[in-house]
């Protein structure tokens, strides 16, 4: 189980376990107006087995891809999700992150993401990871920018027409932490 832990943040695979809280952060309704429609028992109303299909889908993206998106617990408490989610229809990684309300404004998201964006590069060796939001979301956006990824295009997704995408190869990445490291 790939384990990162932060300044203020522990992040892990999602379990079982974590499907009550998860799907109380995922489904709230300031969180998933910005994401795409869970597919299945989430149309249903069922928002707890949707957070379990969910977690399934990640922990076989672990085994298949040694990335998903992790849990992010702050305290010992689940406040969003945050990691890699490899995507098909760009054949690409992407870096993505949500956190329940209450956690927004603290700086959280940049700092899961930021542990994500090593774990790609510096563990996977990733040639380029990407970060897709909704044009009008603001708050994503600026994290994009604070870890250093550039808007790049629009693509559509998922029903989603007109989103930004934003990203950073590799070899940029290293240039960036290096820099900031003098």
């Amino acid at each position: 189980m790939t384990i990162v832990t932060t300044e203020r943040l522990s992040l892990r695979p999602l379990l079982p376990a974590d499907a009550e809280d998860y799907a109380a952060m995922r489904f709230h309704p300031e969180v998933a107006r910005w994401l795409p429609p869970a597919p299945g028992k989430a149309q249903e109303g069922d928002l707890v087995a949707a957070a379990h299909a969910a977690i399934e889908r990640f922990a076989a993206s672990w085994q298949e891809r040694r990335l998903a998106p992790w849990g992010v617990f702050c305290e010992g408490r689940l406040i969003g999700h945050a990691g890699l989610n490899f995507i098909e229809q760009f054949d690409g990684v992407e870096v993505l992150w949500s956190l329940h309300p209450d956690a927004w404004g603290q700086g959280y998201a940049t700092e899961a993401a930021r542990a994500a964006l090593a774990y790609g590069f510096e563990t996977l060796e990733l040639d380029s990871i990407f970060a897709i939001t909704l044009e009008e979301n603001r708050a994503s956006r600026s994290v994009m920018e604070r870890l250093g990824l550039t808007y790049r295009k629009r693509v559509d997704y998922k029903g989603f027409t007109d989103i930004v995408w934003y990203d950073v190869d590799r070899a940029t990445y290293a240039e960036r932490m290096s820099s900031a490291a003098r």
